[in-house]
């Protein structure tokens, strides 16, 4: 889904003034740790407190909201999504609308502080190759589904 600048305004206010906002997901990119609908909390982002493998919710050039996990901070922040096989653009501090904190499942909430996430990260951070087995298996899922 596409917004436009008024609409990342009002979604920045909104995150400056109640401190989080929560959006459904759409999209597999971090298929297993998000999937289709689930609601993701997002808390003001600080860089001074952020590391590589959180996840942050940015625009792209596009217009899209996009919320994938860090790699790289500096001057600007490399991301990519669990289960994309390429980087997305660099993005500004500017375009960085905030942090994930936590996602609501279908019957519980899962804290991005829980050791199974930081475990996740870690090994997603590590083993880049499991990026490409899930884009394999999301893949043949969404064919076997088609096909069904």
């Amino acid at each position: 889904m596409k917004f436009n600048q008024d609409i990342i305004s009002v979604l920045q206010s909104t995150i400056k003034k109640k401190g989080w906002i929560s959006l459904p997901s759409e999209g597999n990119s971090m298929f297993p740790l998000i999937q289709q609908g689930e609601v993701c909390r997002f808390e003001s982002f600080d860089p001074a407190t952020s590391k590589k493998g959180d996840i942050v919710l940015f625009w792209s050039t596009d217009g899209k909201l996009v919320a994938h996990r860090v790699y790289k901070m500096g001057n600007t922040f490399i991301c990519k999504g669990d289960t994309n096989l390429r980087f997305d653009e660099p993005i500004s501090l500017e375009r960085i609308l905030g942090k994930l904190v936590s996602i609501k499942k279908q019957n519980h909430e899962i804290k991005l502080n829980h050791s199974m996430v930081t475990f996740w990260s870690k090994l997603i951070l590590t083993f880049p190759f499991i990026c490409t087995i899930l884009r394999v298996y999301l893949t043949r899922r969404d064919k076997n589904r088609e096909a069904g």
